[in-house]
């Protein structure tokens, strides 16, 4: 017995480190239901041009201006678009990439230098031409299997809401930023106001992000003077689908140390019942979330971390949750 009593712990040994190593091979490779893993995202995808996605975003949303950058899609356009991003989404790059192009619109694979991750951008040809149409820029998580929007349909004229979008991106695994193309004041009339127009590139991607069942929050700005006392309005925008979602994120807020009015307790301004996007989550029962954001907030710094924390409260769930079939 003395003799085999060796033996036996040094098998004993052997299994348990093969156990070990079984182990952290499964949890390497489990990246199943959009979880963030150790690994995930730390790797650049060949031939993906690194960058740096806040500078990304500062850069092309700093040639918009109030008189000009605007060209109505017509619906053919905002369709094959939208389809095409669709594509994305399904694995289908080849067949997005023929479609995007027949719409002057490229895909490439970049990586972002703070986080790692790495996204397909999809972006207008026109975007530095002297006359851009405004069509928009989108980013698609490549490491994660996409469960949730974030939407900034008003950069620069809701000043910093570009780069709260950023920071939401980066937050949580699982994201697509969609982001208007112009300033809210480019178009003809309202024309380029893509949070009121329904025949707008924008609104067309939005929708069908919630065609497939991924919840979406979008960021807004109002004036100090607009909501004294508050912080952040926090809005389920056109119904109650994402009220829930909206007490967690009210809750994540409140805790961080802000002022929130809450639409579906009380009255509050810029509630954001006319939203496009939010009513076409409603219609498909969908969760959307209108979110309004002081100046202080928008301005960068500490408070923007924290908000932008607070809102990965709600983004990581999502992030974590299948999507519907």
């Amino acid at each position: 017995m003395r003799a085999i009593r060796p033996r036996i712990i040094t098998i004993t040994t052997i299994l348990l480190v093969v156990a070990g190593l079984a182990g952290a091979l499964t949890a390497l490779l489990h990246t199943d239901q959009g979880k963030a893993t150790d690994g995930a995202g730390k790797h650049a995808v060949k031939g993906a041009r690194e960058i740096d996605l806040a500078r990304e975003v500062t850069d092309y949303t700093s040639r918009f201006g109030a008189d000009h950058g605007y060209r109505q899609p017509s619906r053919a356009n905002r369709e094959a678009i939208a389809g095409a991003v669709g594509l994305l989404l399904d694995g289908h790059r080849k067949e997005a990439e023929q479609t995007l192009s027949q719409r002057d619109f490229t895909v490439r694979t970049v990586v972002d230098r703070s986080s790692g991750v790495n996204y397909a951008e999809v972006a207008d040809r026109t975007d530095a031409a002297v006359a851009p149409r405004g069509w928009g820029r989108f980013y698609i998580d490549l490491d994660h299997h996409p469960r949730w929007s974030v939407q900034v349909p008003h950069p620069v004229f809701d000043r910093g809401t570009e780069l709260l979008g950023v920071r939401v991106m980066r937050g949580s695994p699982g994201g697509v930023l969609v982001i208007a193309g112009a300033h809210r004041k480019a178009g003809v009339g309202n024309s380029a106001d893509v949070a009121h127009r329904e025949d707008t590139v924008f609104s067309a991607v939005c929708a069908e992000l919630a065609r497939r069942g991924m919840p979406g929050i979008q960021l807004h700005g109002f004036a100090a003077s607009s909501a004294p006392g508050f912080d952040v309005v926090a809005s389920t925008g056109a119904g109650p689908t994402g009220r829930q979602d909206g007490r967690t994120l009210a809750d994540a807020f409140r805790v961080r140390g802000f002022h929130v009015c809450r639409a579906w307790v009380r009255s509050c301004p810029l509630e954001g019942r006319e939203n496009v996007q939010g009513r076409v989550a409603d219609d498909d029962h969908v969760p959307f979330l209108h979110i309004e954001f002081s100046p202080t907030v928008r301005a960068g710094g500490r408070p923007a971390e924290q908000a932008s924390a607070a809102v990965g409260r709600i983004t990581r769930e999502w992030a974590n949750t299948p999507l519907r079939n």
